[in-house]
């Protein structure tokens, strides 16, 4: 987080290379976005009560079920994009945001908290008398996914990265090389004389290859964590790289000081049968190679969608996802799908991008971001849905209805053993982990009327319903307690 000084320097800067003095052959251009809008959620997480949560590194945490909602918010953000562009081959951009809810921190009427974040910054410039493009920064950063499915389960985040784009055969084929640090818990010294990686590191290729009617982007993932690494308190992703066994089973934690991770994937995208149009991905990944079995996790991740756009005023879309789940036992590690991150709560968004027909059951792609949905997991989980997308009765209004059913891969056993060692704990959570006896069914119904070319009015509403619970796996407690869970989502959004 960032004082409102920062601001303060932007303007600044702005001010300077519009005089004409020190950077007057630098152009600033600046864009943005804004939203503010009210939610009203009833029953997160299908109980009304929050999952469970980390609160320390050693790792500690919270049981589910010992905070209740507050079912009406009110949020606003606000984020401005600034470019200083040298020329066309040369450009800085620096992102900053204000979010927060109305009457909080600094939304707070009397002695408001001050406050900016930054969430973009990065160089990006071509390689002198070639096309070649590095950007290096804190800049959006994923592994690629079909664009049907909004984002990759796995990774879609901000990150700081180093990226090589080099054409190989223009407009055909592209090569992209990829280093991102998201974590160095240590930076320059360690908090003892203890040599302990501390860092979570990766080294990406991607090759997106381009024909007429088809796309393919396959990827291949090398990356490195430390055991020491601050996974919880500054990556907050822990639940979705790990296996229970690592906490469970004895001898609890990470036997090598380097954890070794490697990730794989094939999205494909078919648009030769026009006005058909297909969709797929595949992906693979493996945390712990060098580990015990029971600390490793791998699991594998697969959808597809179709969809035929030859109506003019709507659009109609089927897909579906199988995902490896749990076996049933803790001793062979994790058969699920590792990711970055597993699905967040409370008042963070978007930490998991997939996402199909803007679903209110998986967190990603929503407009008003915050509030907006149960944060299902797509692994561990297979399911399919159907969306009537981009309906236009009216020129300015464009809505959607999406229908989704989702099913356990999960063995109950191997979450009853982790709940019954654990208690309550993050790595299974009820509703978004499922076991093969539980199911959800979702619909969302979403519209967006365009006032002005910039400006909307964007209605948000989802409905869910949970398959009963297993209470020998959750505890009566909150197997009871589950009940339909609904949203309602009314704001405006606003770009420039």
């Amino acid at each position: 987080m960032r004082r409102l000084g920062l601001l303060a320097v932007i303007v600044v800067l702005a001010g300077l290379a519009g005089s004409g003095r020190a950077l007057a052959a630098t152009e600033v251009r600046m864009t943005g976005d804004a939203r503010v809008y009210g939610d009203f959620f009833a029953n997160r997480n299908f109980t009304g009560w929050n999952n469970p949560y980390w609160t320390s590194e050693t790792p500690t945490w919270r049981p589910a079920g010992v905070r209740t909602e507050e079912r009406f918010q009110i949020w606003e953000r606000f984020r401005l994009r600034t470019d200083f562009r040298a020329n066309e081959a040369v450009q800085f951009r620096l992102g900053v945001k204000v979010e927060d809810v109305w009457g909080h921190g600094t939304l707070t009427a009397a002695n408001p908290t001050a406050s900016l974040e930054v969430y973009e910054a990065y160089l990006q410039f071509k390689w002198p008398d070639s096309a070649v493009q590095v950007t290096a920064g804190l800049q959006p950063c994923g592994f690629t996914q079909s664009s049907f499915f909004n984002g990759s389960p796995i990774f879609d985040a901000k990150a700081t990265s180093l990226v090589v784009t080099a054409p190989l055969v223009p407009d055909r084929l592209t090569l992209v090389l990829a280093y991102t640090r998201t974590i160095a818990s240590a930076r320059t010294y360690e908090p003892n004389l203890q040599e302990v990686y501390r860092n979570q590191e990766g080294y990406a290729l991607i090759l997106p290859v381009t024909l007429e009617g088809f796309t393919a982007k396959p990827f291949f993932d090398f990356s490195v964590g430390g055991k020491g690494a601050y996974y919880i308190t500054e990556g907050g992703w822990a639940e979705g790289l790990i296996s229970a066994g690592l906490l469970a089973q004895s001898p609890a934690g990470w036997k090598d000081n380097f954890i070794n991770v490697l990730w794989a994937g094939l999205p494909l995208e078919l648009t030769a049968l026009d006005p058909f149009r297909f969709y797929a991905d595949v992906l693979w990944g493996h945390v712990g190679l060098n580990e015990y079995q029971k600390n490793q996790r791998r699991g594998w991740f697969v959808d597809a969608a179709a969809e035929y756009v030859g109506f003019g005023w709507f659009v109609p879309q089927a897909f579906g996802w199988w995902s490896t789940g749990e076996d049933s036992s803790m001793r062979n590690g994790s058969e699920r799908l590792p990711v970055y991150f597993p699905g967040h709560y409370d008042d963070k968004e978007s930490t998991q991008a997939w996402n199909a027909g803007n679903s209110f059951l998986f967190d990603g792609g929503q407009e008003l971001g915050k509030g907006s949905n149960m944060t299902v997991s797509p692994a561990g989980n297979w399911g399919f849905g159907v969306s009537i997308n981009k309906v236009k009765f009216l020129d300015s209004l464009e809505q959607r209805l999406t229908a989704v059913y989702v099913r356990g891969n999960n063995a109950p056993r191997a979450i009853r053993d982790a709940n019954a060692i654990l208690g309550s704990n993050p790595l299974f959570v009820m509703g978004r982990d499922l076991t093969v006896n539980e199911w959800i069914v979702g619909l969302n119904f979403d519209s967006k009327y365009k006032l002005y070319e910039n400006l909307a009015l964007v209605v948000e509403t989802g409905w869910a319903h949970p398959g009963a619970f297993q209470t020998s796996v959750w505890g009566s407690r909150l197997a009871h307690k589950a009940e339909d869970a609904w949203k309602a989502a009314l704001g405006f959004t606003y770009t420039f």
